[in-house]
């Protein structure tokens, strides 16, 4: 590990510790170096599990060609999900634990096992799923106003923030997420629309990509993790408290609700 990556994890270790948004990271790791970044991002998840979270899961982040694009990379990155980052649908979601969210709807994957294979396919992750729900990402940066390129947002756990979990599964026999389509109202009024096909064209697609990326790095997925496999429409900043409600064909409804005071704090 070199001087930098430690000094790059500091740096976002002090955003977190203070609420204090931070300059980017990429003058310390450099803008395209990901193997870094990700070195960065194993610091701060080893802060994190030192301090008594576990993890639950994994995100997985830049599933959109043009987001992609304008990062300047041609595949997805991932995070970490841990136990105290998880709501349930209409719980109250704090404000003050968060610096700057956005948020997208998403599909959220539960497995049933352990998918430790470099080369895992379609067909495996569907016969990995126990189920899967609506969710909504809560995405947020430590890095001050999204001043964001791909070293800055691997680094930063892939921008996560926190996530909520509609609370009916579904069975993923007979389904095509690839035509689910998807409505995330704020207040009632349409903010985004999309579908599976958004997401790498299938979300299946997605978590496929994730279990051989983590399985090369000798971090594979296990049983019962979450898996957040990527937006099905553009993210919506979050200015105020309110509810936001995402609506899947097929796959039900999910409501953030934020609010400003710690109720729903971990």
């Amino acid at each position: 590990m070199t001087p930098q990556i430690q000094q790059a994890a500091d740096r976002l270790q002090e955003a977190i510790d203070t609420g204090k948004p931070c300059a980017p990271v990429r003058d310390l790791i450099g803008e395209h170096d990901i193997d870094a970044a990700y070195a960065v991002q194993e610091i701060l998840t080893a802060t994190k599990q030192a301090a008594g979270h576990h993890i639950v899961g994994r995100k997985i982040g830049l599933t959109s060609d043009s987001v992609r694009g304008q990062l300047g990379v041609s595949q997805p990155d991932f995070g970490t999900l841990f136990e105290d980052m998880g709501y349930a649908t209409g719980e109250s979601v704090p404000l003050t634990r968060l610096l700057q969210p956005r948020v997208e709807a998403e599909i959220a994957f539960v497995l049933d096992r352990d998918i430790d294979n470099p080369h895992t396919s379609v067909t495996d992750i569907l016969r990995a799923t126990d189920f899967v729900v609506a969710a909504i990402e809560i995405v947020d940066s430590r890095v001050d106003g999204w001043d964001i390129r791909i070293a800055d947002t691997v680094a930063d756990n892939a921008s996560s923030g926190l996530y909520t979990l509609g609370c009916t599964p579904f069975s993923l026999t007979g389904l095509d997420l690839a035509q689910v389509g998807m409505v995330l109202e704020h207040e009632g009024e349409p903010v985004s629309v999309g579908s599976g096909a958004a997401c790498m064209a299938n979300p299946v697609v997605a978590v496929a990509w994730l279990a051989r990326e983590l399985a090369r790095r000798g971090n594979p997925l296990r049983a019962g993790e979450v898996v957040l496999s990527g937006a099905l429409g553009p993210m919506v900043p979050v200015k105020t408290a309110g509810v936001y409600t995402a609506r899947l064909d097929g796959l039900g409804e999910v409501q953030t609700v934020f609010t400003n005071d710690d109720g729903g704090a971990r």
